[in-house]
């Protein structure tokens, strides 16, 4: 059993018979009150996330969450379909609704994690940062200051990036998963 002091950010837990995942905590105490624990979570199954308020006595079930090692292979027609990192044999398909917008960040051999709970699929966890090659980005002209000194691209993947002026087409840049933000070019 997990108490109060235990859900910290990432932490999955069960309640209400679904996982959820802790997405943001933080104790607040009101004067002369017990105080309760603010978190911002997530249901691994629907994929909603709330805020809501915990109080000490409070307990939750440990998520029993399996994690299954893959790499992408391809997407067809809204299917995707990975293969385990042990054996590339074993094929796993999934549908849009299972990848959500993670599939914008998802190229070919990139490993990721499969998240399974009692049999069934809950979808994917991607690395911190990946690596996506630059398919289209407008011509910087020189004293463009308007634009704050970033301009947006367009990725292999299909993510649009705000990035340097001199990023071109071509390039390879690095992303944050988290935020989609721009994180630095990848030299060859």
């Amino acid at each position: 059993m997990l108490t109060l002091s235990d859900l910290k950010v990432g932490i999955f837990f069960v309640m209400e018979d679904d996982p959820w995942q802790v997405l943001d905590a933080k104790f607040v105490k009101m004067a002369q009150r017990t105080g309760h624990l603010e978190a911002k979570i997530r249901n691994l199954r629907t994929g909603i996330v709330l805020t809501r308020s915990f109080k000490q006595a409070d307990k939750f079930g440990e998520a029993d969450l399996s994690h299954i090692r893959a790499n992408f292979v391809f997407s067809h027609r809204e299917k995707y379909v990975f293969a385990e990192a042990g054996n590339p044999k074993q094929r796993i398909e999934l549908s849009q609704e299972h990848v959500g917008d993670t599939k914008f960040y998802l190229t070919p051999n990139l490993t990721v994690d499969i998240l399974r709970f009692e049999d069934a699929i809950l979808g994917i966890q991607l690395p911190p940062k990946v690596d996506l090659r630059v398919t289209e980005a407008p011509p910087w002209a020189k004293g463009d200051t308007a634009t704050g000194g970033t301009k947006t691209v367009m990725t292999e993947s299909g993510l649009s990036v705000r990035t340097p002026h001199f990023i071109e087409t071509g390039a390879t840049i690095k992303v944050n998963t988290k935020t989609g933000e721009y994180v630095g070019r990848v030299e060859k």
